[in-house]
């Protein structure tokens, strides 16, 4: 199996997304109850003006209606017991990337984060995947390099394929790790635009051949991967992109796009391909900067 590092258009001489071997899709989501949620420090441009700005009973409905969408669109979702002073733990996608091998096993990569505050988070995450059977991988020993999780590791969907952004918060260089942990080839992206500080936020594939994207995010190099690998590109602009982070939207089952309301065109796009829609409000989490694909990591 291919452990590849893309990172320019002539690296993908010889390589076909029809040939990636297929990847089961997710069965499921784990997400953390937001009791401790709170926006206390200035950690990404979201936030600046939002420090104690939180109304905690909205957040609980919103999240509360973000998980029955999960499970009425037949992704089950499983809970992680929210630890007392870890405010943003709320943020699933971040303290691990969790897949398959080709063999099957369950594996969860555990995050080596930038933020420090948010290092904390991780030892929590390691105890649910050991109890729930995965096999728990992490970084080499006494490298310096961070890596955010799946807020900047992406599968393909329906491919043995993960997309990689680089920039802000991962470092490029982990990714060798990635592929190696997952038994994956990766196609590196750079992030260049500090508001969109993790690949989430920024892209969101939607099915094996059409990607949501906010193209100012990204460098020209990145671009022309993006365009090599996707017939079909749809783009968020900026007011869509941000206020809305439509990008942060989740697929289920390359059926279902849960996306925060209110990003019309978007969601036009969207039904157009086929996929059904629904939209929620997630409006206390962006003031975090996270919205659906931040509240959930994927299970298998």
């Amino acid at each position: 199996m291919s452990t590849k590092i893309y990172r320019r258009i002539h690296d993908f001489q010889g390589f076909s997304l029809k040939n990636c071997p297929p990847m089961p899709q997710p069965s499921g989501v784990l997400m953390c109850p937001p009791d401790h949620y709170r926006v206390l420090a200035l950690k990404n441009p979201y936030i600046s003006s939002h420090v104690g700005g939180v109304d905690l009973p909205k957040a609980r409905r919103q999240w509360a209606e973000l998980k029955e969408a999960f499970d009425a669109s037949g992704c089950p979702v499983r809970l992680i017991e929210p630890t007392p002073g870890l405010e943003d733990m709320v943020f699933c996608a971040n303290q691990s990337l969790a897949g398959t091998r080709p063999d099957g096993e369950k594996v969860a990569l555990l995050s080596s984060m930038r933020r420090s505050s948010r290092g904390r988070e991780v030892a929590a995450f390691e105890d649910w995947y050991k109890a729930a059977g995965y096999r728990v991988m992490k970084l080499r020993a006494g490298g310096h390099s961070t890596f955010d999780g799946a807020g900047d590791a992406i599968w393909h969907p329906g491919k043995r394929l993960l997309w990689g952004g680089f920039g802000f918060r991962s470092d490029p260089e982990v990714f060798e790790q990635v592929a190696k942990a997952f038994h994956a080839p990766v196609i590196l992206l750079k992030l260049v635009n500090e508001r969109f500080y993790h690949l989430d936020t920024c892209f969101c594939p939607l099915t094996s051949e059409a990607v949501l994207i906010h193209p100012a995010a990204f460098d020209a190099a990145s671009l022309e991967l993006i365009l090599k690998i996707f017939p079909i590109v749809v783009t968020a602009t900026e007011h869509d992109a941000l206020a809305k982070m439509a990008c942060n939207a989740t697929v289920i089952n390359l059926k279902t796009a849960i996306l925060q309301k209110g990003a019309n065109a978007v969601s036009n796009h969207v039904h157009a391909l086929g996929l059904g829609v629904c939209e929620v409000d997630t409006s206390e989490f962006i003031k975090s900067g996270g919205s659906v694909y931040c509240l959930k990591q994927f299970l298998f």
